[in-house]
């Protein structure tokens, strides 16, 4: 097996564990926010076990360091509208929101990393709209609030995707990892603060049972903690939008899941699987169109 195929492996693995983090979202009984925090304090307590954390920090560039702290903000507000469109819709439509990551990703790749655009990428991009466009029309409109706030953390992700690839060769991915999730972690702390200031009464922190207990452990150790790090991986050798379209999957494996344990498919109509059919495609036919054009222009 090549280095190439062992980070798709390695990135397809991943998504499908992304896909997961959507189920375990809607199975816990806790808000958008206090779920992230909780997602990101245990995965960052668990880092903590594998890495010195004090040299790291006394040896880290501080530019560098504050770069790292800033996708990690990013990283926490991706979760946290992720996780908002699931409450405000179903786990289904909050992950296929997901499939406009790549069309974000084509746009701002080329701007935030000055690279020369690919016009492949931006035509598989613009694709994916009418996919989107299918899947509004297949939905409820008390749904829409969840799409649109799914669209949002679409965008966030491919910033911190495209920002990551620029980090990666400079430092290993568990570093990466503990240095992002910590960051987001004290990040969604203050706004847990914030919030409670703001209306007067703190929020529910505690999971109410057990099974909650057990969900965010597999929630924060395998669908993040070992997700995010075989993620972190493949980008060394695949691009931005590569991972970013790669990413499309999730819905996939997330209906199919919700299918069996959540029995969403009686909230959803045939334009809404039309329009995951039409997102799939545009995923599925990435890697062939761009081995043509690369054989094209040797």
């Amino acid at each position: 097996m090549s280095a190439a195929q062992k980070a798709y492996l390695q990135l397809h693995f991943a998504v499908l564990l992304f896909g997961l983090t959507a189920i375990l979202g809607k199975l816990i009984h806790l808000s958008a926010l206090v779920l992230v925090w909780w997602r990101v304090l245990i995965t960052s307590l668990s880092l903590m076990l594998l890495i010195n954390v004090f040299k790291l920090l006394r040896t880290l560039p501080r530019r560098q360091l504050l770069q790292l702290i800033g996708i990690g903000t990013i990283v926490g507000l991706h979760w946290l509208t992720f996780y908002g469109a699931i409450k405000l819709s179903n786990s289904s439509i909050g992950v296929l929101a997901m499939g406009s990551t790549s069309f974000f990703s084509a746009l701002l790749e080329p701007i935030l990393l000055r690279k020369k655009i690919n016009l492949l990428e931006i035509g598989l991009g613009l694709l994916i709209v009418p996919g989107m466009a299918l899947v509004v029309n297949g939905i409820d409109f008390s749904m829409v609030d969840g799409l649109v706030v799914g669209m949002i953390s679409a965008l966030l992700a491919s910033m911190f995707t495209i920002l990551n690839k620029a980090q990666i060769e400079k430092l290993d991915s568990l570093s990466m990892t503990f240095i992002e999730l910590s960051s987001a972690c004290l990040f969604l702390g203050l706004v847990v603060l914030g919030t409670s200031w703001y209306n007067g009464s703190f929020p529910v922190m505690m999971p109410p049972n057990w099974s909650d207990w057990g969900y965010l452990l597999v929630l924060a150790l395998l669908c993040t903690t070992f997700a995010y790090v075989l993620a972190l991986n493949s980008l060394k050798l695949l691009s931005a939008f590569t991972s970013n379209l790669t990413m499309n999957l999730e819905p996939v494996y997330a209906i199919v899941l919700a299918w069996l344990l959540l029995n969403e498919d009686k909230e959803l109509d045939a334009n809404f699987y039309w329009g995951a059919v039409v997102i799939m495609a545009v995923v599925f036919s990435y890697p062939f169109l761009n081995k043509l054009k690369q054989g094209r222009t040797k």
